[in-house]
């Protein structure tokens, strides 16, 4: 009987120290009290006191049972317990280490912002101005960009109504409606970018594209018009707009050249791009671009597959001459494009094996070092002509990833796949091919181009998939002869901050607080109950 007596006093005393936390949360919660807090304080109160003599029996046991030196090594166990508690969590703030369980990782910095990061050679300084409060993101975001540059970042968050003063440097930036990010460089030459996030929130994307723009000085592309090329500014499937922005977020300017209103080519032009051109260039045209190459430019040479049909709707001669292959100029280079569609039956994207996928690159660090897959759309195949300048270097870059007879330049326009030995390449099949000419007297610099049978990888519908965005970059970069390596686009992270009220974050510090006191409370009795008996 003394023994149910005894449980049903500590079930009951256990119950009312659990009523009187759930009343002190309550107090702490609203940050005041009422009738309904008091009165759980005050039954609670009652319980905790049972519950206090209930234990007080067998305290009393356990001093009686157990000896001082006991009692010094539970305590220096409990302290070495303490201590490396604080240690652990000590360590995890200095600690590199992290591990970021988000949905988009939106605390773990993308492998292209740590090369940026690494590749760092000035001092930047960010600024922030946000009104009241920063967001959480923005502060985790930011300490990952100082944590990762090695001291070459220093960031500052400021409100602009508050410090008026600092805050008018940065020019007019202090409207209480607006956030933004001030990236710039010191010392001489220094170079400055705003990031507006009023609208959305800031990424890595943002802050990279302003680090590039402060520490690279800025490149010119022109693309070649007038022959229905595929168009920069064109935001439809088959259209450059975002390949445009991926240049531009590298700070290389894009700029649409029609030779037929100046007749040459900009002296501000690093890199002249063809891409895909539908109809012939004229003779002046290619003439005009022969010319440049032999100067020592650099040309990137996007050729449209050939025209393809069935039996029923044989082609007319105005169709047989759309997509121009342009060997009038790469023949004098040693380059011809065949007119065939390159198949591969064994890897390939989708339904049609005439659009093949392929890692097969041949060694050439600058340009394929870091790709993976990359795809294209009906190439043509292309082959070094037998006479050329011997100071003209010729390589294939991109071949189809299978042998034959899985692979093969197909001269069948009529949609028919099927190997012929007399017309037919055998694999792997040459999509694309890299071009050098050295220096001399008579010349500025080396001359490099670089053909890709193929334009469609690089338009709208396609780029983002694969590596197909990165080796256009890694082009455009080869030929351009930059000293540093330009990224693609990194995808935009959705931020899911979770707002809470100042209630809400008191009721969770309260669960935090009093659920472990509740659960160390009921452990530390049943030991001291199981200790004491066993005794």
């Amino acid at each position: 009987m003394a023994l149910k007596s005894n449980k049903f006093i500590f079930i009951l005393s256990f119950i009312g120290f659990c009523i009187l936390c759930t009343g002190a949360g309550l107090i702490y919660v609203e940050q005041g009290t009422s009738i309904l807090s008091i009165g759980l304080v005050a039954v609670g109160l009652i319980g905790f006191v049972l519950h206090m003599i209930y234990l007080n029996r067998y305290m009393q046991r356990f001093r009686e049972k157990f000896h001082l030196g006991r009692i010094i090594i539970l305590s220096i166990l409990t302290s070495v317990f303490i201590a490396v508690f604080f240690l652990a969590n000590y360590w995890a703030h200095q600690s590199d280490l992290r591990w970021d369980l988000t949905r988009y990782k939106q605390h773990t910095l993308s492998d292209v912002t740590i090369d940026i990061l690494e590749d760092l050679n000035l001092p930047i300084n960010m600024t922030a101005l946000v009104v009241g409060a920063p967001p959480k993101y923005l502060d985790d975001l930011l300490n990952e960009y100082r944590r990762r540059a090695g001291g070459l970042v220093t960031i500052e968050v400021v409100d602009p109504l508050v410090n008026l003063g600092y805050a008018a440097q940065f020019g007019n930036v202090i409207s209480g409606n607006e956030k933004k990010l001030i990236v710039e460089t010191t010392g001489e030459g220094a170079r400055r970018e705003d990031i507006d996030f009023t609208k959305d929130p800031l990424g890595e994307e943002h802050i990279n594209n302003a680090l590039m723009r402060v520490l690279r000085p800025a490149q010119h592309i022109y693309f070649l018009k007038g022959h229905n090329e595929y168009a920069l500014d064109d935001e439809g499937n088959t259209g450059l707009s975002m390949f445009d922005q991926v240049l531009v977020n590298n700070n290389i300017l894009t700029h649409s050249l029609i030779l037929g209103d100046s007749g040459q080519i900009p002296e501000d032009c690093s890199l002249l791009i063809i891409a895909g051109p539908k109809q012939h260039l004229s003779e002046k045209e290619e003439l005009t671009i022969h010319e440049y190459m032999k100067g020592g430019g650099d040309v990137l040479f996007l050729i449209e597959h050939t025209v393809i049909t069935t039996p029923e709707k044989p082609l007319t001669d105005e169709e047989k001459e759309l997509n121009p292959d342009l060997n009038r100029i790469l023949n004098k280079w040693g380059l011809k494009i065949l007119p065939d569609i390159v198949v591969d039956i064994k890897s390939f994207i989708g339904q049609d094996v005439g659009v093949p996928a392929t890692n097969n690159y041949l060694t050439h660090r600058a340009i394929v070092s870091n790709l993976d897959y990359t795809f294209y759309v009906r190439p043509r195949s292309i082959t070094a002509t037998r006479h050329k300048r011997e100071t003209i270097k010729l390589v294939p870059l991109v071949l189809t990833a299978s042998p034959f007879p899985q692979s093969w330049g197909e001269s069948n326009r009529m949609l028919e796949v099927k190997y012929n030995e007399r017309e037919d390449k055998k694999g792997p099949v040459p999509i694309a091919y890299v071009g050098f000419e050295p220096r001399d007297e008579t010349k500025a610099s080396d001359t490099r181009f670089l053909v890709f049978t193929d334009a469609d990888f690089l338009t709208n519908a396609y780029i983002s998939q694969f590596s197909n965005a990165q080796m256009g970059l890694n082009a455009v970069s080869w030929l351009m002869e930059l000293d540093y390596q330009a990224y693609p686009d990194i995808k935009k992270v959705e931020v899911e901050p979770l707002e809470l009220t100042s209630t809400e974050k008191r009721m969770i510090i309260a669960m935090l607080t009093f659920i472990p006191l509740m659960i160390l409370f009921l452990g530390f009795s049943v030991w001291l109950k199981t200790v004491t008996v066993r005794s």
